[in-house]
């Protein structure tokens, strides 16, 4: 009772004077700001930004992963180590905030649906982390892979086990999908205008998205990635004209930045994806299209020798003409981009073979690959200092990084999700879950078809929606797949 009339006259209290507490508090933040620009510090005008955000930490991170989606395709990788990371702002230490608040609330409350632990998917990822860690422990240089590690940590699990019971609410995956593009399409009237000033040209396409994309390959996979999901927007009858309409606009710029790329790699997934969505349409078998694959590979081993012949006379290298750059693509004998990717493909390979059960620790090939190239492979673009990449490659740099295991886990994962895609569209009697399956499915092919000649998993640019993506493919999964229609807009 003492406790309760104590607790009302406090509150009395607090009414009572509240607003002479609001103009108090008020004036001393402003002479306190006024007092520190005075003297040039301005780190205090954050405060109400901080304070606000700490709260949507608290009470709304779902907030927080959409603030992070919208925010990736212009943060800046700012901030360069003497061993070659960085970070990239505002997005990797928003996501850090959501690793370090999950871990929390995980070890004093571990109320996260069991069924996202037991997905298969689920269980190849967690498979993957801790052999990740393995060999991070056993690593060349450990404070690059346990950096490695934790920098996968921070997007795997806000996008992908927060990812899944974000998505459950198919207005969600929409909101995901528009907060990724809306300021993706900047980035591309910020390319466009700059590439424009140096004439179309070809070479200048590599980098004139600097500095929200570090180059023309990265750019060029994430727009091929969500050209399907905004096809799969135009064509499903189940949102309005308005939403398709606008839809079709965002498929066509993103189409035609995607040509003004000049990324071949993304080109050639985009091509694939769109073959295997004629496959699917016209439900053609399995058991052909193995008959097919083994008859092909049967004619390329009886005519390798002519095959290889006709593409060491290739000496078409890149051009600003698009039919003289996609001949380009199989120029193996003078081309410097596709020489040299070989060349990192070949040493991958020697690192395996010197470690094949642990590799070299995640995130070390660019520090350890050097000693294994062969000098009569190596070309003018070529360097011993490891400031230029990585294996290019998502199964052949795993392999070299964490040995056999690590690549399997990569297939493993491809495989699952793809199997996991088809039947969420077979089975699902809601065509706009149906058309998400399918789209979101091809959208993650064309990275991982990208990912066979490059690999960009260690940036948020690509991290974001490759994790998101198939934490969608969960969701649906889990939760969606015999659920009602919503009404869309």
């Amino acid at each position: 009772m003492f406790n309760n009339l104590a607790w009302h006259n406090g509150e009395s209290l607090f009414q009572k004077y509240k607003t002479w507490l609001v103009y108090l508090i008020s004036f001393s933040y402003i002479a306190i700001n006024a007092y520190l620009v005075y003297r040039d510090i301005y780190w205090s005008l954050m405060l109400p930004a901080l304070l606000v955000l700490l709260w949507f930490y608290f009470y709304r991170l779902d907030v927080i992963l959409l603030l992070v989606t919208a925010a990736t395709p212009l943060a800046i990788n700012v901030i360069q180590y003497e061993l070659g990371a960085g970070m990239s702002l505002p997005t990797e230490p928003l996501l850090f905030g959501v690793l370090i608040l999950f871990a929390i609330k995980l070890f004093y409350s571990n109320d996260v649906d069991p069924k996202i632990w037991r997905h298969p998917l689920s269980i190849l990822i967690l498979l993957q982390l801790t052999w990740m860690l393995i060999t991070s422990i056993t690593s060349q240089i450990p404070i690059v892979s346990f950096k490695y590690l934790l920098s996968r940590l921070w997007f795997v699990i806000p996008f992908y086990f927060l990812g899944i019971p974000l998505f459950r609410k198919t207005r969600n995956i929409r909101w995901f999908m528009w907060l990724y593009a809306l300021p993706l399409l900047i980035v591309i009237g910020y390319t466009v205008y700059n590439h424009y000033l140096w004439g179309f040209d070809e070479e200048a396409g590599h980098w004139v998205m600097a500095p929200f994309y570090n180059d023309h390959t990265v750019y060029g996979a994430i727009l091929a990635m969500f050209i399907p999901v905004f096809v799969g927007f135009t064509f499903s009858r189940v949102y309005s004209k308005t939403f398709r309409f606008f839809s079709f606009l965002v498929m066509l710029i993103l189409s035609g930045a995607l040509f003004l790329s000049f990324s071949r790699a993304a080109w050639i997934s985009l091509a694939i994806v769109l073959v295997v969505y004629f496959i699917i349409l016209f439900r053609i078998k399995f058991k052909l299209l193995a008959v097919s694959a083994l008859i092909l590979g049967f004619i390329f081993f009886l005519f390798q020798n002519e095959f290889f012949d006709v593409l060491e006379k290739n000496k078409q290298g890149t051009s600003a003409n698009f039919i003289e750059h996609v001949q380009s693509i199989t120029n193996i004998s003078t081309d410097a981009s596709n020489l040299e990717r070989i060349n990192r493909w070949q040493a991958a390979i020697r690192m395996f073979e010197d470690h094949p059960v642990l590799g070299f620790g995640p995130g070390t090939y660019q520090f350890e690959y050097a000693p294994f190239q062969m000098s009569q492979e190596k070309t003018s673009i070529s360097t011993n200092a490891g400031d230029r990449g990585n294996a290019h490659s998502e199964y052949i740099g795993p392999l070299s990084e964490e040995g056999l295991p690590g690549m399997l886990f990569v297939i493993a994962i491809v495989i699952t999700m793809t199997i996991v895609g088809m039947r969420d569209y077979k089975r699902s009697d809601n065509p706009e879950i149906k058309s998400l399956s399918l789209s979101i499915m091809l959208a993650l092919l064309t990275y991982f078809l990208h990912g066979l000649m490059n690999n960009f998993l260690d940036s948020d640019k690509a991290s974001v929606p490759v994790w998101a993506f198939i934490a969608m493919l969960v969701s649906i999964n889990l939760y969606q797949l015999r659920k009602k229609e919503e009404p869309v807009n």
